[in-house]
């Protein structure tokens, strides 16, 4: 088995577009708006795998499939705060291939590798990178990519 030939650097969209203006779906304002109801204080720049895949981050299944908190009064957002589930299910039918596994970065300052990578749904990446454009968190992919280096700079 031979080397590998060295993989094409293609442009990313996310470094070709300003990321405040970028839309991923039709529904980039109520995917946000949701995720924001729902997860407020997620921090969307360095994301802690366990607020993504921790028993504690889904829902307790409660009658007719709404999320149910032993003791808690029903969320009129349809998701407690840090469960991803019902999140997730209120855009079944809204967002093609909803629940389809993806790869997400971890921080948003990094490139994609195995370090900085977590498996998850599309409307998981899709909430957590509209987020990151609206907030600015992705500014620095996208400044560093149509900035040219200072004169002098090594590159």
């Amino acid at each position: 088995a031979g080397a590998r030939p060295p993989r094409r650097r293609r442009p990313q969209l996310i470094s070709s577009v300003e990321p405040a203006r970028l839309r991923l779906t039709r529904l980039d304002e109520r995917i946000y708006g949701e995720f924001r109801r729902c997860f407020g204080s997620l921090r969307v720049d360095r994301l802690d795998p366990e607020e993504l895949k921790s028993e504690e981050a889904k829902a307790v299944r409660g009658p007719g499939g709404h999320a149910a908190t032993p003791g808690a009064s029903a969320c009129v957002t349809r998701c407690p705060p840090q469960k991803w589930r019902p999140f997730c299910l209120h855009f079944e039918g809204l967002v093609e291939d909803f629940n389809l596994g993806t790869l997400l970065r971890l921080d948003c300052r990094e490139g994609y590798s195995e370090e900085n990578t977590i498996f998850a749904t599309r409307i998981q990446f899709l909430a957590i990178e509209i987020a990151r454009n609206r907030e600015g968190c992705n500014d620095v992919v996208y400044n560093g990519a149509v900035k040219p280096a200072p004169a002098g700079a090594p590159g």
